[in-house]
C-alpha cells in the first residue's frame, strides 16, 4: 500500500452536486413549512373545489371547472415562485443566512438555481395535486402538454424575478406583509376566480398586463380551446421575466 492512500483530500464539491444538495434542502424546508404549506396547496386546492362546486361566480358558457383549474393553477405558480420565495429569501436575508451561504463554497448563483429548481419541484407536485382534483371535478382539459409546460415556466421566470426582487430590496417585514397584499389583490384581480370581462373596459386593459393574467388566461386559452400556443401571453410573461430577473440582479442586496 503506498504512502498517502488515506491523506484528506480537502476542497468543494462539485458544482453540480451543490445545487442538487441545496435544492433538497430549499425544497424539504418548503414542504414542512406549514404557513408556506397552506398559501401553496391548501388555499388553491380550496378555491378551486369551493368555486367549481358552488355557483358563486358567473365563469361564463360551460363547466365552472374548466375555467377555474387553468386560473388555480396559474395561482399555484404565483403562490411558489413568487409570494411564497420572496418571503422565504426575504427572512433568509434578514437572519444572514444568505450572507453565510454566499460566504460558503456554494456560489451565489448556484444558491440562486436550487432555489429556482426547489420552486419547479414543488411546482410539479402542485400541477399534479391540483389536475387530480381538477379531473375528479369534472375538468375535460384541451391542448398540447408542451404549450402548457411553456406558459407555465415562463410565469415560473416571472414571478421568481419579481419575488427575488422584492426579497432582495426590501426589509423581510415589509416583504412578508407586501408579498401576502400582492397575492390577495392578484387572486381577486388576476383572472383567477373572475372573469376579466367582468371588469370595466379601462380596467381589463390594465388588468390583462399583469403576469398573473397573462399566465391564467394563456393556461385558459390552452387546456379550454386548445390553442397552440397564446402568442400575445407569452410574450407580456417574457418581458415580464426578463424584467424582472434583470432588476433583481441588479438590485438584490444579500445584507
Amino acid at each position: 500500500m503506498s504512502a498517502g492512500t488515506f491523506t484528506p483530500r480537502p476542497g468543494a464539491a462539485p458544482v453540480s452536486r451543490m445545487i442538487v444538495a441545496q435544492t433538497a434542502l430549499e425544497t424539504r424546508m418548503l414542504l414542512r413549512n406549514g404557513e408556506q404549506l397552506l398559501l401553496t396547496v391548501i388555499i388553491p386546492a380550496l378555491l378551486l373545489t369551493l368555486f367549481s362546486a358552488v355557483d358563486i361566480v358567473d365563469t361564463g358558457a360551460g363547466k365552472s371547472v374548466d375555467f377555474l383549474a387553468p386560473g388555480v393553477l396559474a395561482l399555484a405558480v404565483m403562490s411558489t415562485a413568487f409570494t411564497g420565495q420572496a418571503i422565504a429569501t426575504g427572512f433568509d436575508r434578514r437572519y444572514g443566512v444568505l450572507k453565510r451561504l454566499g460566504a460558503s463554497p456554494l456560489p451565489r448563483w448556484a444558491l440562486m438555481t436550487a432555489k429556482t429548481l426547489s420552486v419547479l419541484v414543488t411546482e410539479v407536485l402542485q400541477v399534479a395535486l391540483l389536475t387530480v382534483i381538477a379531473l375528479a371535478l369534472g375538468w375535460s382539459p384541451q391542448g398540447n402538454p408542451l404549450s402548457v409546460a411553456a406558459l407555465l415556466l415562463l410565469g415560473t421566470a416571472a414571478f421568481s424575478g419579481l419575488g427575488l426582487l422584492m426579497a432582495g430590496t426590501l426589509r423581510a417585514e415589509a416583504t412578508l406583509a407586501a408579498a401576502n397584499l400582492v397575492f390577495l389583490l392578484l387572486l381577486v384581480g388576476g383572472g383567477v376566480i373572475v372573469p376579466l370581462e367582468k371588469f370595466p373596459g379601462a380596467v381589463q386593459s390594465v388588468l390583462g398586463l399583469l403576469p398573473i393574467s397573462a399566465l391564467s388566461d394563456g393556461l385558459r386559452e390552452v387546456l379550454r380551446h386548445g390553442t397552440a400556443l397564446p402568442w400575445g401571453d407569452a410574450v407580456v410573461l417574457a418581458v415580464w421575466a426578463v424584467l424582472g430577473l434583470g432588476a433583481a440582479a441588479k438590485f438584490f442586496r444579500w445584507e
